[in-house]
């Protein structure tokens, strides 16, 4: 029987909180979508999914990370893929771009290439 790590989820808010404390954002997203729209934080890198297998290693392991894409599904993937690698102190976060855009927070580059992706940000209590 294999055993299975769950992988921790963060919302944007709390992103920003860790990115604030030094944490580091890790974007899975292909180059050409960075290009369009990036996360707007001093402390992150790009890794596309697509090499994630081949450039694992380049994420640190004596960090803390955040796992960053356009939904929150990719990250997560690469996410799991690292915690099963051995890294500890590696989250995702969840609802991905989409979210961190609706909450505001910095970005560069076009945010009309956001869809909404069916935010629950109109309820109370939403991260």
């Amino acid at each position: 029987m294999t055993i299975q790590t769950l992988v921790k989820e963060i919302c944007p808010t709390t992103t920003q909180q860790w990115v604030k404390n030094g944490a580091l954002l890790v974007d899975v997203r292909e180059k050409d979508e960075v290009a369009l729209l990036a996360y707007d934080v001093s402390n992150i890198i790009n890794i596309p999914l697509s090499e994630f297998e081949n450039r694992y290693s380049e994420v640190p392991k004596d960090q803390e990370v955040v796992m960053v894409c356009k939904g929150g599904e990719r990250s997560l993937r690469a996410a799991g893929f690292l915690v099963n690698h051995g890294y500890t102190n590696v989250v995702n976060m969840q609802h991905g771009l989409v979210r961190w855009v609706e909450k505001g927070f910095p970005t560069t580059g076009d945010t009309g290439s956001i869809k909404d992706g069916g935010s629950c940000c109109s309820t109370a209590g939403c991260c």
